[in-house]
């Protein structure tokens, strides 16, 4: 039926008598369409991977053999990305979950649950191949902000797109404070801005696609932030 009405509305708004209107259906399609963009791009599946990445080239983990700093990020990307992926597709094909996107509540407990077993094996990973504490720890922290969204999500729909952002966020923070950064101060703050709008972009995207409210998109945000600061200042 809604797939109907929007057709409907769609050749309406392209009728030459209605001008005006096909100019704001298109307004609001580009929205949407940027909106689902971005979410893709900042997916929680992918924020890991960023995280990793931004670590390895602006930490002094930048001084690491190439081969080695490639294999790490290609190890975590398939930890923390491919094999949710996996399972996510494996639970919709068996019917577990309706959607592939986890828009429902409901969808989401499971592939939650799997995310935060990965997380945690990410973190093994990184502790056998003796990475340094602080990174260790930053996956540590994603693990910890997994958990808590697994656990609200039981009643409540908090982000995981915005705890991922607020992770990355923290990270660059934290890297900051431990004096572990190995580029000029002038381009940390040129990344920390970069995330913040990144991340203000998101929290409007998932709004506007109304996967969430605005108090859910904080709280993930916050969630992310947390976490991952924590981890790394106490333990890292």
């Amino acid at each position: 039926m809604i797939a109907t009405c929007y057709n409907l509305l769609l050749n309406i708004y392209k009728s030459p008598s209605t001008p005006l209107m096909a100019t704001r259906l298109a307004r609001i399609r580009f929205l949407d369409e940027s909106a689902r963009f971005i979410s893709t791009v900042l997916s929680p599946l992918l924020t890991p991977s960023y995280g990793v990445f931004l670590a390895l080239s602006i930490s002094p983990k930048v001084l690491d053999n190439m081969g080695t700093r490639i294999n790490l990020l290609l190890i975590i990307f398939g930890i923390t990305c491919v094999l949710p992926m996996v399972t996510i597709a494996v639970l919709h094909n068996f019917k577990v979950i309706k959607d592939k996107r986890l828009i429902k509540r409901k969808d989401r407990l499971i592939p939650y649950i799997t995310g935060t077993i990965f997380y945690l094996g990410a973190v093994w990973y990184m502790s056998y191949t003796h990475e340094p504490q602080w990174l260790v720890m930053f996956a540590a922290g994603g693990a910890l902000a997994c958990l808590i969204s697994t656990i609200v999500n039981i009643k409540w729909k908090i982000s995981a797109h915005m705890a991922g952002m607020g992770g990355l966020l923290a990270l660059l923070w934290q890297l900051n404070a431990m004096d572990l950064e190995v580029i000029s101060p002038v381009w940390m703050l040129f990344f920390i801005f970069v995330v913040i709008g990144l991340s203000g972009a998101l929290g409007s995207a998932r709004i506007l696609l109304k996967r969430h409210n605005l108090s859910q998109v904080l709280a993930g945000f916050c969630n992310g932030l947390v976490c991952v600061s924590v981890m790394m200042r106490l333990f890292g």
